[in-house]
Formats: C-alpha cells, sequence, structure tokens
C-alpha cells in the first residue's frame, strides 16, 4: 500500500435528505420527538432547507429540504428508513402516538436480532423511522 493511500481522508456521510411539505412542523417533529438540534438552515432560489443533528452524536446529519419552486413533489413515497438508536424504544413510539402519527410496528425484542428491541413508526410525511435500543450500542 502506498502511503498517499494510507494517508487519505476517508469518505463520510455527512447528511441525508428528505423532502417535506411543511418544514416548520417537520422540523419542529423531529426536535421534540427525536431529540434533534438544528444546525443550519439554507434558503435557496429553489427550496428551503433545515439541517438537524443530535447533541454529541457521531451519525449524519438530516436535511429537511421543501421545495419553494412550484414543482410537484410526491413526499413520503421515496422509499426512505431512518434509522434512529433512542434510550427507550417504547416511549418513543408513544411520542410519535401522542402527536398522532402512526406506529407500524410497536418495539419489541426481535429474537433473529439478538432480541435487540426493534420498532417501526412514520413521521409527518409518512417516512418510515426505524427505533431501535440504543442500550449497549458501541460509542
Amino acid at each position: 500500500m502506498s502511503t498517499e493511500t494510507s494517508t487519505a481522508a476517508r469518505a463520510t456521510l455527512g447528511a441525508i435528505g428528505i423532502g417535506v411539505r411543511d418544514l416548520q412542523r417537520s422540523a419542529d417533529f423531529y426536535q421534540r420527538v427525536l431529540g434533534m438540534k438544528q444546525l443550519q438552515t439554507f434558503k435557496l432560489p429553489y427550496m428551503d432547507e433545515i439541517v438537524l443533528g443530535l447533541e454529541g452524536g457521531r451519525g449524519s446529519a438530516i436535511v429537511l429540504m421543501h421545495w419553494t419552486d412550484g414543482s410537484e413533489r410526491h413526499y413520503g413515497s421515496n422509499g426512505i428508513k431512518l434509522v434512529f438508536y433512542v434510550p427507550d424504544p417504547q416511549a418513543t413510539a408513544q411520542r410519535f402516538r401522542d402527536d398522532g402519527l402512526e406506529v407500524v410496528r410497536e418495539p419489541a425484542p426481535v429474537p433473529g436480532l439478538g432480541n435487540a428491541v426493534v420498532g417501526f413508526a412514520k413521521d409527518p410525511d409518512g417516512h418510515l423511522i426505524e427505533l431501535l435500543q440504543a442500550t449497549g450500542r458501541p460509542a
């Protein structure tokens, strides 16, 4: 292996962008229900964006994108899944319900995954959110 290859910077995933119907409602949801913090905002000629991340988290950010150019968008039908490690998946699922949102699968142990607690819910635009038990997850 050459020195150039071994000292080269590694690629990292900085953020994942998802389209949303109501930028402020979605930002409020991710902050209240999942504990994210607003990192940046952008106002582009064709879209507005809010970048959210988890405090002290090493994971990637989410970019909430709302098109302002009048183009037709089909929010929530893009087949994506966002995965969150949370301390209490049942309590997090309840926060989704309290917000009037669908819990697709109640958090429960999954034998094929070493009994890890896994649940699924949907955000305000119908994007699938996977809730995984955070306990014992490597830092």
